[in-house]
């Protein structure tokens, strides 16, 4: 039997993926009509085609490196839990909860980017990750 938080886990990344294809589906056709020639492309860095390309043609790439930033936070917090033995029942629900937050705000980010609502749901998400660490604390310290 395996813990429940392994599957939000799972979908999180799952999500990911299809951040990263929605990514390369507007930005390849993006760079073509900004007149970059990929092949002739070197080094680069994060944004460095902001001003470049259409600002909405950034929105899923912008949302996908966010993708890569806090949530290896849950990541490791959800595996932590489900070593330990305490990722069922409420760390499972509240791990779902932050997968659907940020699920929302990739919508939110790669369509119409409002960043108040953007800030709401990554504070919501924000706030299901120090339930989860305070969880994980707690189990550790009984």
């Amino acid at each position: 039997m395996h813990s429940q938080i392994l599957a939000p886990v799972v979908a999180l990344v799952a999500w990911s993926l299809v951040m990263l294809v929605w990514m390369m589906a507007i930005r390849l056709p993006a760079l073509k009509k900004a007149g970059i020639d990929m092949s002739k492309a070197r080094g680069g860095r994060p944004g460095i085609l902001d001003g470049m390309v259409e600002e909405r043609a950034q929105w899923p790439a912008h949302n996908y490196i966010h993708l890569m930033e806090q949530p290896t936070l849950f990541y490791a917090i959800a595996l932590a839990l489900a070593l330990l033995g305490a990722g069922d029942g409420i760390n499972a629900w509240i791990a779902w909860g932050y997968v659907a937050l940020r699920v929302l705000h990739s919508l939110v980010q790669a369509t119409f980017n409002k960043v108040a609502v953007r800030f709401g749901l990554f504070v919501l998400s924000t706030l299901a990750l120090v339930a989860l660490t305070l969880h994980a604390g707690i189990v550790l310290l009984h």
